[in-house]
């Protein structure tokens, strides 16, 4: 939501792509399209993408979401394997089919939980990437992936939706929300987003279980 609100900010015209992977925390399928709406998207996608069959993780298998806290020494089994690459090689084939150029996602490498793709370094490596495997590529018409919540702490970023006036009870951040629709308020992803608001001195419009 931030990230689309600060590509917003900077002029550009937003073309959303929500990955539906079936993931366990569905409810964000309805926050992205809320936001995209509320954001003026010129266009939204909802892809199907059914990472189930992969497997391989507690967000896309049948393995429970971890609610004892952060463990900063191991990455989590919430960890979707490649992920980040998987949605950004289907932003980068559709920004090439619009004739988009400028990627943003909000992956963050600061209170985050250990993921790989995650880090400054895989996006350097994507965007070469892009750059090299795609035909406005090799002809000169260059993609730049931005990630303005790359080195924010999430306090940082619940400022930043502040100042943008942006919703904050639109945004979806539980991996494990409860059957009427609550965020559970215990697995890695709720306590992050619980601290950044608390930190930022910010009400946090999530209903908690």
């Amino acid at each position: 939501m931030v990230v689309a609100g600060l590509a917003k900010a900077q002029g550009y015209d937003l073309i959303a792509l929500t990955i539906d992977y079936n993931q366990r925390h569905r409810i964000e399928l309805e926050a992205a399209a809320s936001i995209a709406h509320h954001l003026g998207a010129i266009e939204h996608i909802i892809l199907p993408l059914d990472l189930t069959k992969f497997g391989g993780s507690a967000l896309t298998a049948d393995i429970d979401v971890p609610k004892d806290g952060v463990d900063e020494t191991a990455i989590p089994i919430t960890y979707v394997p490649a992920r980040n690459t998987i949605f950004l090689s289907l932003c980068l084939g559709l920004a090439e089919a619009r004739g988009a150029r400028d990627l943003f996602i909000g992956v963050n490498a600061l209170d985050y939980s250990g993921y790989p793709d995650c880090r400054p370094e895989f996006i350097q490596s994507f965007e070469a990437m892009a750059n090299l495997a795609t035909k406005a590529g090799v002809e000169g018409e260059g993609f730049t992936v931005h990630t303005p919540l790359l080195h924010m702490s999430k306090a940082e970023i619940a400022s930043e939706a502040a100042k943008l006036n942006l919703d904050s009870a639109m945004s979806w951040s539980c991996y494990d929300p409860t059957d009427d629709g609550l965020a559970c308020g215990q697995c890695d992803s709720c306590r992050l987003r619980q601290k950044g608001f608390a930190d930022a001195g910010l009400f946090d419009g999530t209903q908690y279980a």
